[in-house]
């Protein structure tokens, strides 16, 4: 991955990343499958946090920006901290949304179609449950 882009925000150093947390259209290993327009409401109400791994509390940073676009959920974020920072220098690369679906269509044993979901953080992880949603450092 080679030297990370370092940024300074007061006393601490940051790492600016970007990525797609959610690809529109694409099934998950659980099956879900996401429609364009389904984090428009939580996109608005915004204060989304940035996690490590899905822990409450593990605040991993902050995201400075989230859009849907024609792709899937694009995020960009600032990335503190030693130890998060550590992770990524060894590889860690996955994204991973968390979410309470709230209008969804079953497709029968294989998964969902999510229309509208209520997105309650967008986590950094070793392994996501969307194999290509990644980010990489800017």
């Amino acid at each position: 991955m080679g030297a990370l882009t370092r940024r300074s925000v007061g006393a601490a150093d940051s790492v600016l990343i970007e990525g797609y947390a959610s690809l529109f259209g694409v099934a998950d290993s659980g099956g879900d499958v996401v429609r364009a327009g389904a984090f428009a409401r939580s996109l608005r109400r915004g204060g989304v946090p940035m996690l490590l791994q899905h822990r409450s509390g593990a605040v991993a940073g902050r995201w400075v920006r989230m859009i849907e676009d024609g792709r899937g959920l694009y995020v960009r974020g600032l990335v503190e901290g030693r130890e998060v920072r550590g992770l990524i220098e060894d590889g860690l690369d996955g994204l991973s949304i968390g979410f309470r679906p709230r209008v969804w269509t079953y497709l029968g044993a294989s998964g969902r179609t999510l229309a509208d979901v209520d997105l309650v953080e967008v986590s950094l992880v070793a392994e996501p449950m969307l194999s290509s949603a990644r980010f990489h450092v800017v």
